[in-house]
């Protein structure tokens, strides 16, 4: 079974990055299957990288309901771990989904071959391409070709990790890629190599064949010699270009011509961006409840009445309000819960006839008492609540500066046990670290607002910040300011923050992610992260965006390269092309050419909706969320040729919001991608583990 064709920009029928990716694993793999196999049940067995692809893009549910099954007995499933011992099952069929690497073909060998094989039957797939020699010794075993019912390369190595985002896995790229001893390392290479691969996937998945922009590498004068680190966007571009090469002649019905654009660029390109506090829903959460990836941990009073109990939750895309409020203003997401609650109790019957009887407004504890006796509404609450709580304690010390009145953000279910929980790990963050100082500081810093008196003075003033917090405004100075670091300057500023050993590493290291690095003859080093002075701000205020909302004017440096690119203004200085596209797609006359599109901006694909929320389309209780459940998939949009976007190093959220936003506003859709998505704390740790290689985490205090 082949991917539809109509996935990729050129098509009728679009699906958003996710689904494609979660279609092709369902049903090109797991319900292909089905055709040749006389079993109804089968196992899936996989590796520990193909288990996080299946993770990211499938539910349990969504696997079982094609034929992969489950022990009734103690509920284990049957998604078996390649390299752990399992029990023999000679009447079912197995579905592999492997690595092509030599040590997964020994396993599937040795459970496929001999008189006494573990399955009945094997479909094998690939999750990239595999090897002739890899295929020569799967070949040479002649009792195991009889039982293999397929084998084939599904060419999918990323995990999606938003409706449009991925990232490759490679939380040391970083280290492999850019520490100065990177270069006489094996795992440069091997970093290179595995990257590109898995990034050509996704263009096998949405049968996109792009234009491939990328960052040229930069010297400051002809004396200074180019390193291997410069050449990384360079070599990934080169890698990603010769596996699209192969999927034209290996790929059916991949494309022939250029279908959408491509750009990579490496961490340097905006040393800010992974450092200045976010001051949207979705980067303060992730930033300052120290979640394990989207998981959230909350208590909750226990239904019987005793000790509160912890409760699990997952911020992610199919919560609806989450959905719409991720990537707004923490503030702006504080008062459109208290609407959304105020819209409920007026939708809400039971709420109505309680203010008809009493001719009072309902208080809090009424309201909850109400609704935890109404089923019907008890999910939809508890998606509200939570949210509600989390907003208001995040925003509760900002909310002057904000000037929001606080009674209009503690609307409704002031759990204790949920107070306890947000406020204890929210609230005494906000007011013990002065985040309100420390992010308005950040963004006078980014905007020429204010300079090294002022910082100097904040030091000293605001004994109340956390060594953290302070560490982050030292590197936003440096990467504004580096000549300041070229002399004694940066050690006594370190000094009066102070800061670490450890702590000025992070600094000196981010001279490792620049391109326009020039070494220092003098010892110490030198922080040179672009050719032409600065100035005085390092940002310039974009007109026409200005916000209702403070701490909010910052924005990263990829969301000017992405409309740039779709005008078709990147500098040429900057940023090459591997290949040179058909006249028609940039829109020039062609003599020989009848296409009728124009531009890559205009080049359109019908953009239709898919599957509508359980609710029926005219139900309103009060909870659902405009922009979400009504227009998320909303009925035949027209969208340009997708902008794909690869950040080595580690790409941010601020970028991932710039992605959605772009998408509205080029009517194209953005899709970022990544080695990583890193939180502020999570790149300064990768930044520490660029330096020596005996520090370990354990070492590192962040």
């Amino acid at each position: 079974m082949s991917l539809d064709s109509d996935s990729s920009s050129q098509g009728g029928d679009h699906r958003s990055f996710r689904q494609i990716t979660r279609d092709r694993l369902l049903f090109e793999m797991l319900r292909s299957t089905r055709k040749d196999s006389k079993s109804a049940w089968k196992v899936l067995i996989m590796d520990k990288f193909t288990v996080k692809i299946m993770s990211y893009s499938c539910k349990m549910a969504d696997i079982t309901e094609e034929g992969v099954s489950f022990l009734s007995s103690n509920t284990k499933s049957k998604l078996e771990d390649l390299y752990k011992r399992r029990q023999p099952l000679p009447s079912m069929d197995a579905i592999y989904f492997i690595q092509p690497t030599k040590e997964n073909i020994v396993m599937f060998l040795s459970d496929m071959s001999g008189r006494s094989p573990l399955y009945k039957k094997a479909y094998v797939f690939f999750s990239s391409p595999i090897q002739k020699d890899l295929v020569s010794q799967i070949k040479k075993d002649l009792s195991v070709l009889p039982r293999i019912g397929a084998l084939s390369e599904m060419n999918l190595e990323y995990f999606p990790i938003d409706s449009q985002g991925f990232i490759t896995d490679h939380e040391r790229a970083l280290e492999e890629l850019f520490c100065e001893s990177a270069e006489g390392f094996n795992k440069f290479n091997a970093c290179l190599n595995t990257m590109a691969t898995r990034i050509s996937t996704v263009f096998a998945s949405m049968r996109e064949f792009p234009r491939v922009h990328y960052r040229v590498a930069k010297t400051i004068d002809a004396s200074t010699m180019t390193t291997l680190r410069d050449m990384v966007p360079t070599k990934i571009a080169a890698g990603v270009w010769n596996y699209l090469s192969k999927y034209k002649t290996s790929i059916p019905e991949f494309p022939q011509t250029e279908t959408c654009e491509l750009l990579i660029v490496d961490r340097s390109v905006d040393q800010i961006a992974p450092i200045i506090h976010e001051w949207t829903y979705d980067a303060m959460c992730h930033d300052l409840l120290f979640m394990d990836g989207n998981k959230y941990v909350h208590e909750v009073p226990s239904k019987n009445g005793s000790a509160s109990e912890k409760r699990e939750v997952l911020l992610e895309d199919h919560d609806p309000v989450w959905l719409e409020l991720r990537h707004a203003h923490i503030a702006d997401a504080s008062e459109r819960l208290h609407d959304k609650m105020t819209h409920f109790v007026s939708k809400n019957k039971a709420a109505q006839l309680h203010q008809a009887r009493t001719g009072a407004e309902l208080s809090t504890r009424d309201l909850q008492k109400m609704v935890q006796a109404l089923p019907q509404y008890s999910d939809q609450i508890d998606k509200l609540s939570l949210h509600v709580e989390v907003g208001c304690y995040v925003v509760r010390d900002i909310v002057q500066s904000l000037k929001i009145s606080t009674c209009r953000l503690f609307f409704l279910y002031e759990h204790k046990t949920m107070h306890v929980n947000i406020a204890g790990k929210l609230n005494s963050i906000i007011r013990e670290q002065c985040l309100r100082d420390v992010g308005q500081l950040e963004q006078d810093l980014v905007f020429g607002d204010a300079g090294t008196k002022e910082l100097i003075n904040f030091f000293r003033a605001q004994l109340g910040v956390s060594r953290e917090n302070k560490l982050r405004l030292l590197m936003i100075y440096a990467a504004i300011n580096p000549e300041k670091f070229e002399s004694d300057k940066g050690t006594k500023l370190m000094q009066l923050a102070g800061l670490s050993a450890d702590d000025m590493i992070a600094v000196n290291n981010m001279r490792c992610l620049c391109a326009d690095t020039k070494k220092a003859s003098g010892g110490g080093f030198t922080l040179k992260f672009d050719v032409h002075k600065k100035k005085h701000g390092h940002r310039k205020e974009r007109t026409g965006e200005e916000s209702a909302w403070a701490l909010s004017r910052f924005y990263p440096v990829l969301e000017e390269l992405i409309e740039k690119l779709s005008k078709g203004e990147l500098p040429k200085d900057e940023y090459n092309c591997m290949n040179d596209p058909s006249p028609s797609f940039h829109g020039l006359p062609s003599t020989t050419s009848t296409s009728a599109r124009t531009s890559p901006a205009h080049l359109m694909r019908s953009r239709r909706s898919g599957g509508s929320w359980a609710r029926p389309r005219g139900s309103d209780d009060g909870y659902s969320s405009d922009s979400v459940l009504k227009h998320a998939s909303s009925d035949f949009k027209k969208l340009g040729q997708r902008i794909f976007v690869f950040v080595i190093g580690g790409a941010t959220r601020s970028e991932l919001r710039a992605a959605h936003k772009l998408t509205s506003k080029l009517k194209r859709e953005v899709i970022l991608g990544s080695s990583s998505l890193d939180d502020p704390p999570q790149f300064i740790t990768k930044l520490k583990m660029m330096s020596a290689e005996e520090l370990t985490l354990d070492d590192l205090q962040i």
